[in-house]
């Protein structure tokens, strides 16, 4: 997976289409990613103890990573990303601009 926490990244499909945000949390064995406000959905929590009251809580859910796309720092458009290699570290570079990523 070539994305990272961190990433600030496009929907390209999807109820969150077109919108951005940041990567809050990858999880490669499931091929998805959490990213901060969007694809929140609501979950009622029942009340357990007269401590606890019942709520409604907001919740993000994953995103399968082939919806999301790296967005381009130079033209803040999606991207796809290239792995270079030099001397035998790892580069992520954007293929549009070809502008290497943190």
């Amino acid at each position: 997976m070539k994305l990272k926490k961190g990433d600030n990244v496009i929907v390209i499909a999807g109820k969150s289409k077109g919108k951005t945000g940041a990567i809050v949390r990858v999880m490669p064995k499931e091929n998805a990613v959490l990213i901060d406000g969007l694809n929140m959905v609501k979950r009622h929590r029942r009340a357990t103890s007269a401590s606890r009251a019942g709520q409604i809580v907001e919740k993000i859910m994953p995103i399968h990573a082939s919806n999301v796309m790296l967005v381009d720092p130079k033209t803040d458009k999606g991207t796809r990303i290239r792995i270079e290699r030099k001397d035998g570290a790892r580069t992520r570079v954007a293929v549009k601009s070809g502008q290497t990523l943190k």
